[in-house]
């Protein structure tokens, strides 16, 4: 796996080995940002990466200009590859790793007042995941006014049309994998 464009692009990103790891396939990673760059801008946002594995949506973010990402990985060993990966792209300083499951690493940026400007989230598939994380980040108002949140997840995954002020906005499949962009309606703007 490799960053595809930006300050960073070329770089290898290392990833856990074994069955259950997925990552995101290099043509999904640039439907996800083509639809991204086309709708939202990207450039000195922050951004927050949920399910972040190797940190490869995030990473990729901040190669192609987001002012800073924090990522929110539970799994320990994942995140030491993840700050090894954010390292190896020069990104230490703009990049924050939460190592904590996702529900609690929300509630706990929204006890702290963090807003973003977006979200990346890359669940498991088959467990109702992205639903669950656009829900929470819709109740806890982690996103700016005119913020959007981008999901990757199966095609068997439904979505609501909206989450809160959360808006479906774009939905595209790639074989099994679907992209789902939500934005903050207007009215909740």
């Amino acid at each position: 796996m490799r960053v595809i464009a930006g300050s960073a692009r070329g770089r290898r990103l290392e990833t856990m080995a074994g069955r259950a790891v997925r990552p995101t396939a290099d043509r999904v990673k640039e439907a996800l940002f083509s639809m991204l760059i086309s709708r939202v801008a990207l450039a000195d946002a922050v951004v927050l990466d949920l399910f972040a594995g190797s940190g490869a949506l995030g990473i990729e973010a901040l190669s192609r200009g987001a002012a800073s990402v924090t990522f929110v990985e539970q799994d320990r060993a994942t995140c030491k590859i993840l700050a090894r990966n954010i390292e190896r792209c020069g990104f230490t300083h703009t990049a924050a790793i939460l190592a904590l499951p996702v529900r609690r690493g929300l509630g706990e940026l929204a006890r702290r007042g963090a807003r973003f400007d977006g979200a990346l989230l890359d669940p498991p598939y088959g467990r109702d995941l992205a639903a669950e994380g656009l829900a929470v980040l819709a109740r806890e108002a982690l996103l700016a006014p005119g913020g959007w949140a981008v999901a990757e997840h199966h095609i068997d995954d439904l979505l609501a049309d909206g989450y809160g002020p959360l808006q479906l906005t774009a939905c595209k499949r790639y074989g099994s994998t679907a992209l789902t962009l939500y934005q903050v309606a207007d009215s909740a703007a």
